[in-house]
């Protein structure tokens, strides 16, 4: 692996897209359903709709982004991606009715899209091979950074200059560093700079032909995929849910700065495993470690459904960030591991779309449970119970036979 290697300047700016679209989307989204819940008397049921909106419109759109990225690239996508997400965040601050919360999350959706794993994974599958893993779980680092640090900032800021001045401002900062970023530095593929993948030179690597990637027929005909769309459908749908609604439940037992303190702790877990993961990614069974990271969230989500005291949450959160980075890393992996880099984009496009469609009901399950049956025990023993299926689903699935490189 060589240090030059323009690849790795690829996964920074990977990286560093992802912090802004998790602090100020995936993890933003938690604090702005509770902001506009409290100064404007919705129902939690009403706002967790708009973020489901969000994720549908953000997973219908993955097919297309792949696609996109795989004809030209990661810069269409982060220049998209950062003026889609910097108008919905700027909006959000500003409404004043329903439909504008909707519209806003709707604008948001396309920037989520833009830059979320699914599009980062499609970004770096042409730049690596041996280290395509390691790339992967570097990258997504970002999330991580992003959920550890949004939080607190924008609780913070909020506490300081109020809503709608806090979203202002983070949509100018999304913009004011990723726009630049994008322009400059993302490239296509390594061939465009006399490299293949990993950094080898072009006339060290062999001429032989090689076999055509899948289709997006043949891949849904397997069972490799379907298992992979179907247990982290399940997985996902309990991660959102859970990110989205983590402020309003530890706010029930925590005061502002614990409910802070114990975000920021769940985003610090999901960056310690997202490490180990970048670490040994390479060298594990993806789909087992899968199992044993769903297996230890449903754990964690029945305890804290169970007993939901002040502790309990604080730990379940801490437990439950190991486990939020690497549910939305491993699934990249297991796909480009089985069936290759030639037409990830595709392949993954549809298996995304999939995820996301099932992860996009998260919020509003919790929610409608939560105003049905006033309180979170119920949403939580429920999602506990769909994460140890999703555990047992992923295990089952296996690389498929005519495995195409």
């Amino acid at each position: 692996m060589s240090r030059a290697f323009y690849g790795w300047r690829i996964v920074g700016v990977c990286l560093i897209a992802g912090a802004f679209a998790n602090a100020f989307g995936l993890f933003g989204a938690g604090v702005y359903l509770h902001e506009l819940v409290a100064t404007r008397g919705w129902p939690t049921g009403l706002v967790s709709g708009a973020i489901t909106t969000f994720y549908v419109t953000s997973a219908l759109l993955l097919i297309p982004v792949g696609s996109l990225i795989g004809r030209h690239g990661g810069r269409p996508s982060v220049m998209i991606g950062a003026l889609a997400m910097g108008a919905g965040i700027a909006a959000i601050g500003h409404v004043e009715a329903p439909w504008q919360a909707y519209a806003a999350f709707f604008v948001m959706s396309f920037g989520w899209a833009c830059l979320s794993l699914t599009a980062v994974a499609t970004t770096l599958a042409p730049w690596f091979e041996r280290h395509q893993g390691r790339a992967v779980s570097i990258a997504s680092l970002g999330a991580s950074v992003g959920g550890m640090t949004g939080v607190p900032i924008l609780l913070f800021s909020i506490g300081i200059m109020g809503f709608a001045a806090t979203t202002t401002v983070a949509a100018a900062a999304m913009l004011a560093v990723l726009l630049p970023l994008g322009w400059f530095v993302m490239r296509r593929r390594p061939q465009d700079l006399g490299l293949l993948p990993d950094g080898a030179p072009v006339a060290a690597a062999s001429t032989a032909a090689r076999p055509a990637g899948w289709t997006r027929r043949e891949a849904l005909g397997t069972w490799a995929l379907r298992s992979v769309m179907l247990a982290f459908g399940l997985a996902m749908l309990v991660q959102v849910g859970f990110i989205t609604h983590q402020v309003t439940l530890l706010s029930q037992a925590l005061g502002p700065a614990g409910v802070s303190l114990a975000a920021s702790g769940s985003a610090l877990a999901a960056l310690l495993g997202r490490l180990m993961l970048a670490r040994f990614a390479d060298q594990i069974s993806p789909r087992a470690t899968a199992c044993a990271v769903l297996a230890l969230a449903g754990v964690t989500l029945l305890i804290q459904g169970l007993f939901p005291t002040p502790s309990v949450l604080t730990a379940g959160s801490l437990v439950m960030g190991l486990t939020i980075g690497n549910v939305t890393t491993i699934s990249p992996i297991i796909v480009r591991r089985e069936f290759g880099a030639a037409t990830f984009g595709v392949v993954f496009g549809v298996a995304s779309c999939g995820i996301q469609l099932a992860a996009a009901m998260g919020p509003s399950i919790y929610g409608l449970l939560h105003d049905a049956f006033g309180g979170y025990r119920l949403p939580l023993l429920l999602a506990a119970a769909l994460d140890l299926v999703a555990a047992c689903v992923v295990l089952s699935g296996a690389a498929p036979r005519a495995a195409r490189p």
